[in-house]
């Protein structure tokens, strides 16, 4: 019998290697953007012959980093001062 989740085609089955496309779902970024990210070393990737593939054990922890940092930042940064607003071209 099959399982309840793969009759739901509402939740996606995520595997622990993915392919680009699957990674930029789970990431909630355009594959573009990834492979982007995945060339220039911004995200945790590796080749599998000329594909990109990515761990989603990697991605989590990556994300739980990521998102740890921006923490920190918020927490250091002085509430009295203002971002530097940067010219739209």
């Amino acid at each position: 019998m099959p399982s309840p989740a793969r009759n739901n085609l509402l939740v996606p089955e995520v595997r622990e290697v993915m392919d680009i496309r699957q990674a930029s779902d789970y990431l909630g970024i355009s594959p573009d953007t990834l492979y982007k990210y995945a060339s220039e070393g911004f995200v945790p990737a590796f080749k599998l012959g000329n594909r990109w593939r990515f761990k989603r054990s990697r991605l989590d922890e990556w994300m739980d980093r990521q998102s740890d940092q921006v923490a920190i930042d918020a927490a250091s940064q002085d509430p009295d001062q203002k971002k530097p607003v940067r010219p739209a071209f």
